[in-house]
């Protein structure tokens, strides 16, 4: 019911181990529990002062996820996916195995894809979490690896930008590991840290083959929410 009223919620994205799908309203609970305490929040965010720092914490989570919704254009949009284990297709035991990371549908993390000038210059960002007991196992890469199979693929997109502090050896390990190429550095304005940008542009994407073995569904009936026909598309 929910994909048909908000198209969006029809994407699927399947990698080898993972089952990405775009967050619901029911999705909210579970992941409120399972928020890491190590996780950055957006600085930026209201702060509720009659509120201890968790309780902040999950309202920065809830109020970013209906933001996403309640602001949603072609030219400024922010997409969350949930991401779960995948039920393993035809018995098939590769890639990490389910019963270390969970039965199927057991939730991980999230994903978010967003594009802030997308009309403009067509290039996608992205930020993520996964939760302590399933990180090292090459899973953040096959999440950001799903998002840029549907941001290179059906939405056409240039190019993909990633930010981390320079300390992040994780997330700046998937994004070297998917391609991405180091452009320039920044400071945060609210803590003084430095911050590595990087880029990945289409072709290299392409030339890399990352996109095989990813199943990118149901994005048809959303392509007007991206400010696309499905000619556009980059099917």
């Amino acid at each position: 019911m929910e994909g048909a009223l908000w198209p969006l919620h029809g994407i699927r994205l399947r990698t080898v181990d993972l089952d990405l799908r775009v967050m619901t309203e029911g999705d909210l609970s579970t992941l409120l529990t399972l928020l890491p305490d190590d996780l950055q929040m957006n600085p930026h965010a209201t702060r509720y002062a009659g509120l201890d720092d968790r309780a902040n914490r999950r309202a920065v989570l809830a109020q970013g996820y209906w933001r996403a919704l309640g602001m949603w254009s072609p030219d400024d949009w922010a997409l969350p996916f949930v991401v779960r284990t995948a039920a393993p297709e035809g018995g098939d035991d590769s890639g990490a195995s389910p019963s270390r990371l969970g039965s199927p549908g057991t939730v991980l993390g999230v994903q978010w894809l967003e594009g802030p000038d997308w009309r403009a210059d067509r290039t996608v960002d992205s930020s993520s979490w996964l939760v302590p007991g399933a990180r090292g196992r090459g899973l953040g890469t096959q999440m950001r690896a799903a998002v840029l199979a549907l941001a290179f693929g059906p939405l056409g997109a240039e190019a993909a930008i990633s930010s981390a502090v320079v300390d992040n050896g994780a997330s700046l390990g998937v994004s070297r590991a998917l391609g991405y190429r180091d452009t320039h550095r920044s400071v945060l304005e609210h803590s003084g840290e430095t911050l590595q940008h990087v880029r990945l542009e289409r072709a290299a994407w392409d030339a890399s083959g990352r996109a095989q073995g990813i199943a990118v569904e149901g994005v048809g009936p959303a392509l007007p929410y991206f400010g696309l026909e499905a000619h556009e598309a980059g099917e």
